[in-house]
């Protein structure tokens, strides 16, 4: 089976389902693609996914955003399975849309074409890590992302009228070279568990904590912070 992306794709609004681009499909510069990775791509990587989009759709408004793309797989991934049905109703939550989702098995062709994945875990960051591509610089835990986001001073990224994947890029080299500089306070700062089988109030709190975590990118990414 092909891999398959889920995205925003033109107009700063998400994708119909299916409505996934293709494997062969070229990037190009104007073309940013950002990965999320969990372990069964059922529970946290769909709900990052699902937000993130969800996120970056109400800040960009009518700012083109044609060649930003949002999609998840799992380094376990149960390939074709629906979302869990309690992480569906957290994105229904924030009102973030669940249709039409399905899982991946992470495949080195998404790590090939993501431009930045982001991990649930340290352990997904080492895994992608290890499937070569030159992916180090280019991956991170969610977490470990936003810390060292909220170190750049958003007045050196390039402004969104260059377009969002050249802020996008200027991004991830920013966070790249002050990795290692900012470093976590535990082990387990830059981790977010797996609520897989567990009660649905635990699935919302780990809902609140990714979309905590996604809040100060998504600004970082657009210049637009959340309304209040």
């Amino acid at each position: 089976m092909s891999p398959q992306g889920r995205g925003i794709a033109g107009g700063g609004v998400p994708a119909a389902a299916p409505g996934r681009p293709a494997a062969g499909e070229p990037a190009g510069p104007d073309t940013f693609r950002i990965l999320h990775v969990s372990t069964g791509n059922v529970c946290r990587s769909p709900i990052t996914e699902r937000l993130n989009r969800h996120a970056l759709a109400h800040r960009l408004g009518q700012v083109p955003a044609s060649g930003l793309i949002v999609e998840s797989a799992g380094t376990w991934g149960h390939e074709g399975a629906p979302m869990e049905a309690n992480a569906a109703a957290v994105l229904a939550d924030f009102g973030a849309d669940a249709t039409g989702f399905t899982g991946r098995e992470l495949l080195d062709e998404h790590v090939i074409r993501a431009d930045l994945v982001l991990t649930a875990t340290r352990d997904h960051r080492a895994q992608v890590i290890s499937m070569g591509h030159s992916a180090g610089l280019r991956t991170f835990t969610l977490k470990e992302f936003t810390r060292l986001v909220r170190a750049i001073d958003p007045a050196t990224l390039p402004p969104l009228d260059d377009g969002v994947a050249e802020r996008a890029r200027a991004l991830v080299r920013a966070a790249a070279a002050l990795r290692g500089w900012l470093l976590a306070p535990s082990p387990d700062a830059d981790e977010v568990h797996d609520p897989y089988g567990a009660p649905i109030t635990f699935f919302r709190s780990i809902g609140d904590e990714i979309n905590q975590a996604l809040d100060p990118v998504v600004t970082a990414l657009t210049g637009v912070a959340a309304p209040r």
